[in-house]
C-alpha cells in the first residue's frame, strides 16, 4: 500500500518528523519506504531518509509491505500532519 504526500514545510522534511516516522517504521515488521525523486529507501533509517534530502514543495511517497499496511501509513501521516510537514 502507497499513499503520495507533499511537503509543505518550507524546511523540506527536516531531523525532528524524520526521526518521528522512522520510530513508527520500526515498529512494524514489514518493509516500510520512502520513495523520492525515483529512489526506494528504508524508512526504518533515519541517516537513509535525511540522505535523500526532501526539500519544501516535493512530493513522496510511504510504502508499507506487510500485514496491517494501513495502520503505519495512518500514524505516519498523522505525525507528518501534527509536525506541519505536509
Amino acid at each position: 500500500m502507497k499513499e503520495t504526500f507533499k511537503v509543505v514545510d518550507k524546511a523540506g522534511l527536516h531531523a525532528r518528523p524524520a526521526s518521528l516516522i522512522s520510530a513508527i517504521a520500526s515498529k512494524y515488521s514489514g518493509d516500510v519506504n520512502i520513495i523520492y525523486n525515483g529512489k526506494s529507501a528504508t524508512l526504518k533509517s533515519i541517516l537513509i531518509v535525511m540522505s535523500l534530502g526532501i526539500p519544501f514543495d516535493a512530493s513522496f511517497e510511504v510504502e508499507v509491505i506487510g500485514e496491517n499496511e494501513t495502520k503505519p501509513l495512518d500514524e505516519i501521516r498523522e505525525v507528518l500532519i501534527e509536525n506541519g510537514i505536509i
